[in-house]
């Protein structure tokens, strides 16, 4: 049966805008039929906790002979790495916080990207290759080329570039902007635009996950 891993880490749980876009892209996942599953972990409401040895970066045969990291945290990281290996696509809602990823979606990166089990390191490992990855990226103001803002998204690149580069996956990315211009009254002006990209990503997200259940 054909599986998603859907990932949220907004700590908005009313009005974020990439929570909204998950669940319509899990929404038109579900929508293929019974056999199309859905796991879901919220890295904000349940929140991993940070590696607790460097250790754990490593595979047990490329550890120091005297490394002992925590059961109970080597127990968890088998259980995120076992997720994400039996997902067929993941999809991932990552707001843009202080121009990078939610400290709670960088906590899963540093716990799924093992040299030598997900990324190359001894060998050629790279069991997630080819394997589609969604992005969903919500962000505050505008990084458009051009603007004073531009290349201050270190969130996309870093998704892209562990996903991507790293586990070798099919990175999509589908982003809204100026999720702020409601609220703040020097983006006012902007509402316009911000609306319609929500509504676009909305679409896009329907219409990507129907044509990757599909597949």
């Amino acid at each position: 049966m054909p599986n998603l891993l859907r990932l949220d880490s907004s700590a908005d749980l009313r009005t974020s805008r990439s929570r909204s876009i998950t669940a319509t892209f899990a929404d038109a996942w579900t929508e293929l039929g019974p056999g199309h599953t859905v796991t879901r972990r919220d890295l904000h409401t349940d929140p991993l906790p940070h590696l607790v040895d460097a250790d754990l970066h490593w595979p047990p045969r490329l550890r120091p002979a005297d490394a002992a990291p925590p059961a109970e945290a080597e127990r968890l990281q088998q259980t995120l790495l076992d997720e994400l290996l039996a997902a067929d696509v993941l999809v991932i809602g990552a707001p843009l916080y202080n121009y990078s990823v939610p400290s709670t979606l960088k906590a899963w990166m540093d716990n799924i990207h093992v040299p030598g089990v997900t990324a190359p390191f001894d060998s050629d490992t790279q069991p997630l290759r080819g394997r589609p990855a969604v992005v969903i990226t919500s962000r505050g103001a505008v990084y458009d080329e051009g603007t004073p803002t531009a290349g201050w998204d270190h969130a996309v690149p870093a998704l892209e570039l562990v996903l991507g580069t790293a586990l070798g996956m099919s990175v999509s990315v589908i982003t809204t902007n100026l999720t702020l211009a409601e609220k703040v009254p020097t983006l006012a002006d902007q509402v316009g635009r911000s609306r319609d990209e929500l509504a676009a990503a909305h679409r896009a997200a329907a219409e990507l996950a129907a044509r990757l259940g599909a597949a």
